[in-house]
Order: structure tokens, then sequence, then C-alpha cells
């Protein structure tokens, strides 16, 4: 990208950004007055406690008892949820030294994640991958999961919540196999500072900076300012890779009344990687563990130039309206403008003979979406006759379009039919490829408008049994706009609407008050070939329906050792079905009878072993296969009934131990299993299992002040973290050792 371009998308992206905190300004003040009406002098805001520095000693012990809001809209703690949820909080993160949200949810049982650039958002969760899981912000999904949801530094997110298994009923299409929300530090009422000051291989350098001040008013009622910044550089570990990214995240909490609060929360992202890594082809023949050619882990066979690039605006206006303790509604205003710009060679693959690595596939794409929505929630806590019923219901709708611009050579890279030498080539510029040339061109606009319905309840139907059932109504409407070349198979546009409606039905029962047993149903609805927002004429004009999940889970949730232990365990079992699969009996139409499945068994625990040591520790197990799924070989479909799909582990597993040896001091060591995964859907080919360790230092000087010195990839495992095509193996980060300065006051 040359500099004036450059310039404009950076210029395009502040306007954006006051475009969209003008805009929630503006509706702001109008919702206020909607909801203005008269105080109840009796009624309080409650405020939010907030602590700093660090525990002073290992806890150990999984949170059971902290609300997680992605579990339900009711306020259910993960013990009153009758479902698989997980919390990694602020401490938690701080303590595994997460450097973005990919490396957060390895805190996760059962969740593997990678970020190749083709599908930087990858995670695989309970035997589905992609957008079969559902990646949200702050509670709001951008339906463009697999890129929009690439890792982003940690430091401006409070939480990561995730809950598995199907979950449309809480956040819409999509999520059969589980959902993720990444929760944004917001404004609180307190007055505090955080400096963090990271360095580490491969000339690594982070600043991140927060603040959380009272503007005005007395108490713990007024206005509340806070501010996060976060900037990071590295020369990556791959020749000839760099990046750089910022973000910068603002909220203002403000009392409007005795019960009315409002929060204005702006972000942006901003991130520029040069010559991204695509992955480390693999030798031929290529079956069984794929290899790869000894010396070439850090060769990077991309173009000279090669750009990824996002800015990315968030915006939204948060309305609190508590008309008495009993019941509160709340109004979520956003906005979403994301700009997203590749320039690679992106497919690396050896000859029959192994000594030339053939490149093709370079990819001048850009990607321009933008969401706007409101949704409106309300909460009550009353009675249904005489039993304790809670509720939640609301709406929600959204506009969410994306207008992409591609352009390809899928041959070889410049006329070079007998490709480069694995270990010495020199790059050419990206625009000397024959056939590229600068300049965007779109192809087609993707319009999603959503409208849903839910509603959830929780009914004590006896003192140690509770029912907590849910619903979703989705009205779905696409809207393709042809902005090429009109075709018999890309006319000049195309619409089709899409109805599903998904719940929960689950129990709760306590056993004894800190143990208790849960059993659900759930069910999922998502898209059957990909992405709504960049479905392809034929995705949107062959699949009139949309697959549809369901899941069956029993679990457990309990303390144990007097309290000094908590642990979770779950079985569940998950069915796909409407798979857009090929026509056995005439391959070039595909079908929607396809299936795939997964059983699984999760567990996880946390011990508080002595004063001084403590350990955590998962284990997840997994089954997944194609019950019934072909695909097109040679002109003909051929069953992958029984195959595992892509990229999903049988086993992973976790372990973490922390020793406080004198004061101020504790040493750690964390171990992750991940086993073999197959590399395609005829399970051919595929990556072998691997063990990663961790190590870490912790001197605390004082409550706000610590040093931490850290190293990842202890042994220097070579490790596949995704499979990608071609085939190649996208590798994960070798050893790679850091030094953290914390200071909280």
């Amino acid at each position: 990208m040359d500099s004036v371009s450059s310039f404009m998308l950076h210029a395009r992206c502040r306007q954006s950004a006051l475009r969209l905190a003008a805009a929630l300004c503006h509706g702001a003040l109008g919702c206020a007055t909607l909801f203005a009406g008269p105080a109840f002098a009796d009624e309080k805001v409650l405020g939010t406690m907030v602590v700093t520095g660090r525990a002073p000693e290992p806890n150990g012990r999984l949170d059971l008892d902290s609300v997680i809001g992605s579990g339900s809209r009711l306020g259910l703690t993960s013990r009153e949820t009758p479902a698989t949820v997980y919390q990694v909080d602020r401490e938690t993160i701080e303590a595994r030294g997460a450097r973005d949200t990919q490396e957060i949810l390895r805190s996760v049982p059962g969740v593997t994640a990678a970020a190749p650039p083709g599908g930087p958002g990858f995670i695989s969760f309970r035997g589905f991958t992609s957008s079969q899981l559902t990646q949200l912000f702050n509670g709001i999904t951008v339906q463009y999961d697999a890129i929009a949801a690439r890792p982003v530094d940690s430091w401006i997110y409070e939480r990561v919540e995730v809950i598995g298994g199907p979950s449309t009923y809480l956040f819409g299409a999509g999520a059969v196999g589980g959902s993720v929300n990444y929760v944004t530090k917001l404004a609180d009422r307190g007055d505090y500072y955080d400096i963090q000051l990271r360095g580490g291989s491969y000339d690594t350098a982070q600043l991140s900076l927060g603040m959380n001040r009272q503007l005005s008013g007395e108490g713990s009622k007024g206005h509340f300012l806070r501010l996060d910044f976060n900037n990071r550089s590295s020369n990556g570990w791959v020749d000839g890779n760099s990046s750089r990214s910022y973000q910068l995240a603002a909220s203002l909490l403000s009392d409007l009344g005795s019960q009315l609060t409002h929060t204005l929360a702006v972000e942006h992202q901003n991130e520029h990687v040069t010559r991204p890594y695509w992955g480390t082809p693999l030798l031929n023949p290529v079956s069984g563990d794929g290899r790869i050619l000894d010396g070439t882990r850090f060769k990077n066979y991309n173009t000279a130039d090669g750009l990824y690039e996002q800015r990315v605006t968030w915006a939204r206006s948060i309305l609190d309206y508590r008309l008495s303790a009993a019941t509160q509604i709340k109004n979520t205003f956003y906005m979403y403008d994301a700009l997203r710009d590749y320039r690679n060679v992106e497919t690396y693959k050896f000859n029959a003979a192994n000594t030339l690595v053939n490149r093709t596939a370079a990819y001048l794409q850009r990607h321009d979406q933008e969401l706007v929505g409101d949704r409106i929630e309300a909460t009550h806590k009353g009675v249904l006759g005489t039993l304790k019923s809670d509720w939640a219901f609301g709406l929600d709708y959204s506009v969410n379009s994306q207008t992409r611009y591609p352009r390809s050579v899928t041959g070889p890279v410049a006329g070079l039919v007998t490709g480069v030498n694995p270990f010495s080539f020199t790059p050419e510029n990206f625009f000397a490829i024959a056939g590229m040339t600068p300049g965007f061109t779109p192809d087609r606009t993707n319009r999603v408008r959503t409208l849903a319905l839910f509603v959830e309840n929780r009914t004590r139907v006896l003192p140690s049994l509770s029912l907590v059932t849910g619903l979703r109504h989705d009205r779905i409407d696409m809207q393709l706009t042809n902005q090429g070349a009109v075709t018999g198979t890309a006319p000049a546009g195309y619409s089709r609407s899409y109805a599903p409606t998904t719940g929960r039905i689950g129990l709760v029962w306590d056993v004894t008050p800190t143990a208790n047993a849960y059993v659900q149903y759930s069910t999922a609805a998502d898209p059957p070939s990909g992405i709504l927002t960049t479905a392809t004429f034929a995705d949107v004009m062959n699949n009139s329906e949309l697959t549809t999940g369901r899941q069956f889970e029993v679990g457990s949730k309990f303390d144990f050792l007097e309290g000094r232990g908590s642990g979770t365990a779950s079985f569940y079992s998950i069915e796909r079905k409407n798979i857009s699969t090929p026509d056995p009996s005439n391959p070039g139409v595909s079908i929607l009878v396809g299936q795939q499945s997964s059983r699984g068994l999760e567990l996880a625990a946390g011990l508080r072993i002595t004063q001084q040591v403590s350990a955590q520790g998962s284990l997840a197990l997994v089954d997944a296969r194609y019950d019934s799924f072909s695909q097109v070989v040679g002109g003909v479909a051929v069953s992958r009934a029984g195959k595992t799909p892509q990229n999903v582990p049988r086993r992973v597993a976790n372990l973490w131990l922390d020793y406080a040896f004198a004061p101020g001091w504790v040493a750690g060591i964390g171990a992750r299993n991940v086993s073999s995964v197959y590399g395609d859907a005829a399970n051919t080919y595929g990556a072998p299992a691997y063990t990663l360790y961790d190590a870490k230092l912790d001197y605390r000087f004082n409550k706000a002040v610590s040093l931490t010195a850290r190293v990842r990839n202890l042994t220097d495992q070579v490790y596949a973290a995704n499979v990608t095509g071609a085939p190649m193996f996208f590798l994960g980060e070798p050893r790679f050792a850091d030094l953290t300065l914390r200071m909280s006051y």
C-alpha cells in the first residue's frame, strides 16, 4: 500500500470513529429523554467494588459464584446455570500472562485457537470449528467471526466468557459448538491507575496504560471516565515479518438520576502486519503425520511487501434504568466499522522431489464492513403463583453490511513454473506479479438485517430444584447486490429470508449447598456453508434453510475438601443437520442432507493444596465425526462418513501449578497437551500431538508493583497450531521469553 493510500485509510478510520461517537451521543440523549421518569427516592444504584493489586497468595479454586452474562441474561452464576460456562477473569489473564485473546482461551477446557492469516479467528471447541462457533464482542456478533475475531492484545479486556454447545437462543444464528464473549473494560466507580511495560524475544515491546477517574459528583455518584491504551511492536519470528498495533478504549459512566445511568464506550483497534506468515509447506508424499523440511521453520515464502492491515472502531451507548428493586431495563445502541486489507502470496507447495517450493494464489483483498444495531432488554424478579420466578426478555435489531473487493492470480507467481529454493530466494514486490495492479474493484455487497425476540425464565419449582428455559426467534433477511458483471450464476441481486426459532430447557438440582447436578437440552441454527456476511450467490440461491443443531448435556458443579477445591464435570452430545453436501447422483448440485456430530467429556478443577501451593487443571475429550457428508473428487461425490473434521483434536489437557515459596515470590509452571488433528476431511494426513510447557517467576515488591519473568514453549517444541491448505502447517511460536513490569495504584 502506498503512503497516500495508507494516509487516506487512517483518515477514514478517524472520521468513522468521530461519526460513531457523535451518533451515539445523539442517540443517548434521545434515549435518556425516552426513559426518564420520576425517581424513586428509596431505590439505590449499586456501585462496583474495585480491588487493585494482586491476591497475596495463589487461590486455585474455580470461580463458580460470579455472574456470567454469556450463560444467561437472568444474572445467573456458573453454579446456577444448566450449562458448561467458563469465565477467564482479569486476575487469571494476568497470572497466566495471556498476551492476546487467543492466549486467554487456552485457559478454557477443550478450546484450541490459532491465527492463520486466512482465518485468524480460528477456534475449535466441542468438535466444531470456525463459523460453527460464535465469537462475540460485549455480547454482539458481527457475523464474521473467522476474520473479525483475530487475536487482539488482552489489555483492553476485562474478561472472556465461554458457553459450551448450542447457544443461538442467546446470541442469534451460529453457535452450534459454543460461544465466546470478549468483554471490554468499562468505567466503574473508582479512582486508580494501571501501567504495564513488557519486553521480550524478537524485539517485542509493549506499553499499556489504564486509568479510571471520577470527573464530578460526590461519593459513588457522578461521572466516571476510563481510558485504556495499548501499543505493541514486534519483528516476528519468521523471516521478514514484523507487526505493530495499538488499541484505545474510552468509556464514560454517568449518573443521570437516582435510577438512570448511561455509559458511552468507544474502542479503536489498529493493526499493521508486514509480510504475514501464511504457513510452511509439507514434504511429499503428504500422508499420516505431516513433515516439514529441516531448516524451513523460520522461512517466509510471502511476497516482499506482503500486508495485512485492519482498522476497527466500536461505539456503544448503554442506558440502564432501574424501575424498582425487581425490574430493570437496559438499552444498548451499537455501531461497528471495520476496514481490512490483504496483499499476499498465500499458498506454498513442494514439487514432487521436495527441492523447490511452488508459490501460488496471489490475492489483493479489501473487506469493508459496517454494523448498526439496537438491543433493548428487561429483567424482572418476581413470582409465578407461589414460586419464585425471574424473567428476561427483549428485542434486538441490526443491519450488517459488508462489501468485498477481491482480486487474485491463482497461477504460479510472476510466471515461476519451477518454484523457488526453499532456503534462499529473493521475493518479488507484490505488484511485480503478472496480472496484479493497484486499486480495488468491488465484487458484491452482502446486507443482513436481523430482528430477534427473546425470552428467558428461571423458576424455583422446589426449594432445591430450578427450571431454566429460554426461547429466541430470529427473522434474518439476506440481500446480495452484484457490484461486478452480471451472469447466470451471479445475478444483479438476490434475496432470501430465514426464520429460525431456538431454545433451551434445563434443570438444576442443588444436591447439597456446595454441589449440584444439571441436565439441559438446547438447539441452534447456523449458515450451512459459512458466514452470511460473506455468503456467495451460490450459497444463498442453493441453501433455502439454515442448518439445525441440538445438544443434550448433563453435568455437575461442586466444591470439595471443605471449600479448598472446586470442580466441574460435563458430558454432552451434539448433532448438526442440514449440512450442504454434494448430491451423489449429481455432484454438481448441493443438497442439505449432511450431518455431523460430537460427543465429549469435560473436566475442570482447582485446588488450594496449601497456603502456598495451588493447582488448576482441565481435561477435554471429544469424539467428533461426519455422519453424512461427501466431497467431490474427480467429478464424483465421495463419502466422508465416519471421518473426523479438520483441526479438531480428540484431547486437550491443561495443568497450572503456582508456588508462593517466599514472601512476595510466586513461581509457576504450566503444561498443555493437544492431541493430533487431521488436515483434511478424508483424514489422509494431519499434524502430530504436542505438549507445551511455560514457566514464570513473579516478584511483588508491594501491593502495587510486581515484576514477572516468563518463558513460553520452554522446550522450543516445533508444532502445528493449525493445518491449512496446499497443504501447509501454520507453525506455533518458538521459545519466547519476556519480562513484564506492572504497577497498579
